[in-house]
């Protein structure tokens, strides 16, 4: 009988405790537990016995998180270690208080500025990533996780390359990706390279908008094709509110053909810098008006009424004369 995922709480794997689960994809569980030595919380992702049992898989599902674990960015999950205890293969990551996949069914869409924040924030890790190789094949809302100050990060770098390399190998007829999420390349099976990432983001970005998928069905082969085929609906007719740049960058990031999209992570997230940066001038010109028209309000400062009240004065006689005249003439 194979290993259920309640038959690890409360156990010791490697130096970590699990306490419950709290989520499970197609080939791993994820747990939450604690540092046995300090107490310190983390996530653990353990291989389900199908996979850990498979030796070439495991082999590389090691590998593949271990080249991931050397990525040191803001913007992705650190994993902290790579280990086997007994029939259990398990790597365990920062723990985060929430998803984008959970904030979406807690309470809906984002306010614009925040979807844009999050945009920055996973493209500056994407950038990161393909600059070392790395493609991330998996970007999805349930892998864009929070930290405790708001900041987007990046789960799964390098598993989603796992699974891909081993079906590959070995023949297994594995989905690799998550189908809603798949650029049109990866559906076809053609060879991938950032810009794949960038249409997952583009997916992603459009659903944390809208509350809705681009793209729906049931039937995998026909979410294939229509990724391959169909024009996404534009998002401003989901969520009129949504500004029209908003929107140009959610669809350039799911243009069909990759030359079409942004070149390069580091392209989008130029582009959204130069948002941000535009934002805060405008804050930052709304700040400094605000003392003038307070002032305004209270009365003029004593340098200005020098000169500003003895022309008003004039002003008034001279309106006050030409209210006299015209009385006079009628």
């Amino acid at each position: 009988m194979s290993l259920q995922a309640e038959e690890l709480l409360g156990r010791t794997i490697g130096p970590f405790t699990v306490e419950r689960l709290i989520g499970q994809g197609g080939f791993a569980w994820v747990f939450a537990g604690r540092r046995t030595a300090d107490g310190a919380p983390v996530a653990l992702k353990v291989l389900k016995p199908r996979y850990a049992g498979d030796q070439p898989f495991e082999t590389r599902f090691r590998n593949e998180a271990r080249v991931a674990s050397e990525l040191r960015h803001p913007n992705i999950v650190r994993i902290l270690d790579i280990g086997k205890t007994g029939e259990v293969t398990y790597f365990a990551m920062d723990l985060y208080p929430s998803s984008l996949a959970s904030r979406l069914a807690r309470d809906g869409p984002p306010a614009e500025t925040d979807l844009l924040r999050i945009a920055r924030d996973v493209a500056s890790a994407l950038a990161f990533a393909h600059a070392g190789g790395i493609i991330h094949r998996d970007i999805k809302v349930d892998n864009i996780l929070f930290t405790s100050d708001g900041t987007a990060v990046i789960a799964d770098f390098g598993i989603a390359r796992a699974v891909s390399g081993y079906a590959t190998a070995t023949g297994v007829n594995m989905t690799i990706g998550t189908p809603h999420y798949v650029s049109p390349e990866q559906a076809q099976g053609r060879p991938l390279d950032g810009r794949s990432d960038l249409y997952a983001l583009g997916v992603t970005l459009y659903k944390a908008a809208t509350g809705e998928l681009p793209f729906r069905s049931n039937d995998w082969f026909e979410l294939a094709r229509m990724h391959v085929e169909d024009p996404p609906e534009p998002p401003r007719n989901r969520r009129p509110d949504l500004s029209k740049r908003a929107e140009r960058i959610i669809l350039k990031c799911l243009a069909k053909h990759p030359d079409d999209r942004y070149a390069s992570a580091e392209e989008l997230l130029a582009e959204l810098a130069a948002i941000a940066e535009v934002g805060r001038r405008t804050e930052s010109f709304g700040r400094a008006a605000a003392p003038l028209s307070a002032e305004a309000s209270r009365g003029l400062s004593p340098g200005l009424s020098r000169w500003v009240l003895p022309v008003a004065a004039v002003l008034v006689v001279a309106l006050v004369a030409l209210l006299v005249v015209l009385l006079g003439r009628r």
